[in-house]
């Protein structure tokens, strides 16, 4: 029996009608903008680009239970995968060092998002942390313990109490950023985090400057930690070389000095992990991102906490 194609098939009335649809996006937790419309914003001295160095110090179970996907970055074969699981650590035991080397060096103040789990397990890092003072954000408890659509409300939030109550006492600080892991949530994480204490968070990339998000109570403060310039993703994902991904690097700073030069203030935002950067055939590379940043005066090195104070100053209403 031939069907008649030439007969269409209309659509309900209602089809396009669903809850928060609206100009430019579907949900209300902020406001549409465009970045070239907004106010600009000055850092302090005067400068034009605020780099943010974010250092993840992850642990990755090795008994990994993939619910409900397997963590980029984690085990890839079979159980025990000691060559992914000790390669991750190796991050910590070693490739850790030659970064805060390259910090001081270059004057570079970095930010740690750190895993709870691993400083629960690794005293020494947390004692290094306090010893350096540098800011400290909550991974996460852990790379295999994720925040994902479906997930027991309940069950979420003390995941997030967890991670947070312990953090805070091993570290000694307040920790008020928050990075998920695989920067995966569900749709109740924002309000979660807000209701634990957390003022900003960095899972969002959809913008180059921070913004206003809203949740079920406290507002947060989105800042956008760049996926595109991370250091796995350019080398393992987009299979670049460590060059490639220096002169990118390079070539974000300048065009985004520039744009900051006629729009106001921008952020350079590098994510970098010691079990990747750190090897000894990369860490070079590294240093030489770092060093041609370091030569533009108009760079101001930063921890996310402070950018993050900085930029929310001059978003305060006039009078």
């Amino acid at each position: 029996m031939s069907q008649d194609k030439s007969k269409k098939t209309e659509l309900p009335a209602d089809y396009l009608t669903y809850a928060h649809r609206d100009y430019g996006m579907d949900h209300q937790r902020y406001p549409w903008s465009m970045l070239t419309d907004r106010a600009p914003v000055t850092w302090p001295d005067n400068k034009q680009l605020a780099l943010w160095v974010n250092v993840p110090l992850q642990y990755f179970p090795l008994n990994q239970g993939g619910v409900p996907f397997k963590v980029p970055g984690g085990m890839t074969m079979p159980y025990p995968d000691l060559r992914h699981y000790s390669l991750r650590d190796y991050g910590n035991r070693v490739g850790l060092f030659r970064f805060l080397r390259a910090f001081d060096r270059f004057g570079v103040k970095p930010t740690f998002a750190v895993n709870t789990r691993l400083v629960e397990r690794t005293p020494y890092l947390s004692r290094l942390l306090k010893e350096r003072d540098d800011e400290i954000i909550c991974h996460g408890y852990h790379m295999d313990a994720l925040h994902y659509a479906g997930q027991d409300p309940t069950a979420e939030a003390d995941l997030v109490a967890r991670s947070l109550d312990s953090l805070r006492e091993l570290s000694g600080q307040q920790i008020t950023g928050w990075l998920s892991p695989a920067k995966n949530e569900s749709e109740n994480t924002p309000d979660i985090l807000a209701k634990h204490g957390i003022e900003y968070f960095c899972d969002w990339v959809n913008d180059d400057m921070p913004y206003d998000f809203q949740t079920s109570t406290t507002p947060l403060i989105a800042m956008p930690l760049s996926t595109e310039l991370e250091d796995r993703f350019v080398i393992q994902n987009n299979l670049h070389s460590e060059a490639s991904w220096c002169e990118q690097v390079r070539d974000a700073c300048d065009f985004l000095l520039n744009e900051a030069s006629n729009e106001g203030g921008r952020i350079l935002a590098l994510n970098v992990h010691p079990w990747l950067l750190g090897q000894p055939h990369r860490i070079g590379y590294l240093e030489q991102a770092l060093d041609y940043i370091s030569t533009k005066p108009e760079v101001w090195s930063a921890s996310a906490g402070d950018i993050k104070t900085h930029w929310a100053k001059q978003q305060q209403p006039a009078g």
